[in-house]
C-alpha cells in the first residue's frame, strides 16, 4: 500500500465545495488540525514557527467553510474563535450537538477556512493564511508580559487576541510581503494622512475588531 505524504497540505473535496444550498455548507476540515500539529507547531516540523509553541496542546478544531463570506466590502477566508456559548436551554444544547457531532467533543478553539479559496490558492497562501488565524490564539501574559500557565496542569493559559505588529513580522518575515502588507509598507514612507490606520487582511476576527 502506498503511504501518504503527510506534508502535502489536507485539501477539501471539490464535490463539497461545488454543492449548491441556500446557506454556506460547513463540515470538519479532516486532517487540517494534525498538518498544522507536525508541521508549524511541532519542533521537527518543516515549517516549524516557535511563535506558536504554547499551540502545542491546544484544543482546537478546524471546518471547511465552503465558500467565504462578504464583510465591511472584504470576503472573509478565515476566522479564529474562542468557543463560547452565549446562549442557554435548547439553543445551547443545538449548538452542543453540532460541535459534538462534528468533533465528538466540543473544542476550545475553532479555525474556519474557506474552502473554495484554498483547493485553488498556492502552498504560500495557504501557509500565511492558516498561521494569520493561529496567531489570533495567543498565550495570556501578567502584568510583567511574563507568559501565564494553569498551575494544575501546566498547560499555557490561551486567549484570543487582535493582530499587532509582531504577527505581521511573523507571517512577512516567513511568507514575504503580500500586496496589503506592502501597500502598508509603501505607506509607512510616506507622511501619516491621518492619526490611525486600520489593517485587516480576509481575516473575520479582524474584522469583527474593527471599529
Amino acid at each position: 500500500m502506498e503511504e501518504k505524504n503527510t506534508n502535502l497540505r489536507p485539501l477539501p473535496k471539490e464535490v463539497f465545495v461545488e454543492d449548491f444550498n441556500p446557506y454556506i455548507n460547513l463540515q470538519p476540515a479532516d486532517g487540517v488540525y494534525e498538518w498544522v500539529q507536525s508541521q508549524i507547531i511541532s519542533e521537527s516540523g518543516h515549517l516549524h514557527n516557535p511563535d506558536h509553541s504554547h499551540l502545542a496542546d491546544a484544543d482546537i478544531c478546524f471546518l471547511w467553510a465552503a465558500q467565504g463570506f462578504t464583510k465591511k466590502g472584504r470576503t472573509v477566508l478565515g476566522q479564529a474563535e474562542e468557543v463560547m456559548f452565549r446562549a442557554g436551554g435548547w439553543q445551547k444544547a443545538r449548538m452542543e450537538q453540532q460541535l459534538y457531532e462534528w468533533f465528538g467533543h466540543k473544542p476550545d478553539y475553532l479555525i474556519t477556512l474557506a474552502a473554495d479559496f484554498c483547493l485553488q490558492c498556492s502552498d504560500l497562501e495557504f501557509c500565511a493564511l492558516v498561521e494569520h488565524e493561529l496567531y489570533h490564539i495567543a498565550q495570556e501574559v501578567d502584568e510583567f508580559g511574563a507568559p501565564k500557565f494553569y498551575k494544575e496542569s501546566g498547560l499555557p493559559k490561551l486567549c484570543m487576541r487582535g493582530h499587532d505588529v509582531e504577527e505581521f513580522i511573523g507571517v512577512v518575515r516567513r511568507y514575504g510581503a503580500s500586496a496589503d502588507v506592502q501597500e502598508m509598507v509603501d505607506a509607512a514612507k510616506k507622511p501619516a494622512e491621518v492619526a490611525k490606520i486600520n489593517i485587516a487582511r480576509a481575516c473575520g476576527t479582524c474584522l469583527m475588531k474593527l471599529a
